[in-house]
């Protein structure tokens, strides 16, 4: 080949290698299920494809789940559970036998592209960081004997924790008791060209720090910037802070290269009275807003132009979740089916979502959020507005089903019973049809209150009668005062366009790509063939 020739061929190649094609952020969604109450698989399964998701994240490889996504095209990210590592680290014949059992019989049908080998274990109390890189290792070795080890990358999720430091960014580091566990597990990631997977959370960041952190800073709506001192870069929310942070870190560790996915990030619709911006509107403002910087392709200060893949967090309410009323309430679905907020998934809204503070800000009326233009269809599964209902003990129901399942109200149900103790307002009558009532209805509401929620092995009924009496007052779910809104049935934006190397552009930067892309297509092509024939 003609020095001239060769020179064509490597500008052409080398546009082609500047513009990215087809390397375009990603939006996905976690499908957790740590509740008893959620939808059937094949019906989730349906919600997913309904709003054009293309990326769903799940945390084990239950068959049900990977049967429902089977020809779907969606590409899952399954999980390790924690509970799992030891078997998984301890014998290469464990592995091998929950890829058969697990996997095999259902890929490719079922898109798996990828395994995530526990759960921020640096902060799981049991410590299991030594056996991470043994169960990656076995997995890899179980995937190569099937052909898969370049088609499904391995890696593990982590919390941002896992750092000493996060700010400013530059200075951000590695928690130092890690790095025994961190080298040779990045140095796996490196080798298998998988990439770093973290959880990103600015709302805990700011429910900590409120009088340090602004929540539009939190929520990509701040009129100003904060100044990494070290490297002068300008910081105009605190996702890319956090993201940049695991950058530098990377960095400090010499491992640069490695790509980072962020595999949770979303915000609450509800928490504790001390979690005053766990709010509905909060939680879309941060998604949308969320949504719109990544397909935007802004990448962050430290890294221009970098994609961006995440997974939001979470598809439902979880109400079995441990913890404090936040950690239930992540989602922006009930488990009804009906949304706890309208998110436009695609990015198409033109318009960024301010934020709000329920102590001080005034909330957006429904019919004025993006994505929801006052449409109340309800996609799967009952529930969502009309007739106020309350779930209350069936009177026919014998007192020891009732106390078994008031025990399971107030315990694994998570339902806050304070109100039924002594000297509280639901104390008296002090009867366990009583206090089950009670228990049951809090239950009901606050997991959305569909028929499915007041089910409690039949010792309980719904009714239209408000059952409250003197002070203690029975909880009524959001949807029956018009809050509860479902995703409207006229969404068909497509997220499989965000990843397209030629997709509609986002931004100007986009459409200059765009036309780029065209020129080198269509002239640059033809004009190496042409000098092909005459050299």
């Amino acid at each position: 080949m003609g020095k001239r020739l060769k020179l064509i061929f490597w500008i052409y190649v080398s546009i082609l290698a500047y513009l990215d094609l087809g390397m375009a952020s990603k939006i996905g969604i976690c499908y957790g299920r740590n509740a008893d109450n959620l939808p059937s698989p094949n019906k989730v399964s349906e919600l997913i494809q309904h709003l054009n998701i293309k990326f769903v994240r799940i945390y084990d490889a239950n068959i049900d789940v990977l049967k429902a996504f089977a020809n779907t095209g969606i590409e899952l990210m399954i999980g390790v559970p924690n509970a799992d590592l030891l078997a998984f680290a301890q014998f290469q014949s464990n592995v091998d036998t929950w890829l058969s059992n697990n996997i095999l019989p259902y890929y490719p049908a079922t898109k798996i592209t990828s395994i995530s080998v526990g759960l921020e274990v640096t902060e799981a109390p049991d410590n299991a960081t030594g056996l991470v890189l043994p169960a990656m290792r076995n997995i890899h070795t179980a995937l190569k004997k099937s052909g898969l080890d370049k088609k499904i990358k391995i890696s593990s999720s982590h919390s941002l924790a896992i750092l000493s430091r996060s700010f400013p960014p530059s200075s951000a580091s590695f928690n130092k008791k890690h790095s025994a566990f961190l080298k040779p597990m990045l140095e796996f990631l490196v080798e298998n060209e998988s990439p770093f997977m973290i959880d990103l959370y600015p709302y805990y960041a700011y429910r900590d720090s409120t009088e340090k952190i602004p929540l539009e800073y939190a929520l990509f709506e701040s009129s100003s910037q904060v100044v990494d001192p070290a490297t002068g870069l300008l910081y105009s929310n605190m996702f890319d802070a956090q993201l940049d942070a695991i950058y530098f870190a990377l960095t400090a560790m010499s491992f640069k290269t490695i790509k980072v996915m962020v595999t949770e990030s979303g915000w609450p619709s509800k928490g504790s009275p001390k979690e005053t911006a766990a709010t509905p509107e909060n939680a879309l403002a941060y998604n949308t807003n969320l949504i719109h910087h990544v397909i935007g392709d802004p990448g962050t200060p430290a890294k221009p132009g970098e994609e961006i893949d995440v997974y939001l967090f979470s598809l439902f309410n979880e109400n079995r979740k441990p913890g404090i009323e936040s950690e239930r309430n992540w989602g922006m679905f009930y488990a009804n089916g009906t949304t706890v907020y309208a998110l436009d998934f695609t990015g198409e809204s033109t318009t960024l979502v301010s934020p709000t503070n329920s102590t001080t800000g005034t909330s957006p009326s429904p019919s004025s959020s993006p994505g929801n233009n006052g449409n109340s269809t309800v996609i799967i599964g009952g529930g969502g507005g009309g007739t106020k209902k309350w779930c209350i003990a069936s009177t026919q129901a014998s007192v020891t089903e009732l106390q078994t399942a008031l025990d399971w109200a107030c315990g694994p149900g998570n339902v806050d019973c304070s109100a039924v103790q002594p000297n509280q307002p639901c104390f008296d009558p002090d009867t366990v049809l009583s206090h089950a009532s009670y228990a049951f209805n809090t239950y009901y509401q606050q997991s959305g209150a569909s028929s499915l929620d007041c089910s409690f092995g039949g010792v309980s009924v719904e009714v239209d009668k408000d059952p409250s009496y003197g002070n203690c007052l029975y909880m009524i779910a959001p949807a029956s005062q018009g809050m509860n809104r479902t995703m409207a049935g006229n969404i068909t934006g497509n997220i499989t366009a965000i990843d397209s190397p030629l997709a509609s552009p986002s931004s100007s930067n986009g459409a200059f790509r765009q036309m780029v892309v065209s020129v080198a297509v269509s002239v640059l092509f033809p004009c190496f063939a042409v000098c092909a024939s005459l050299w």
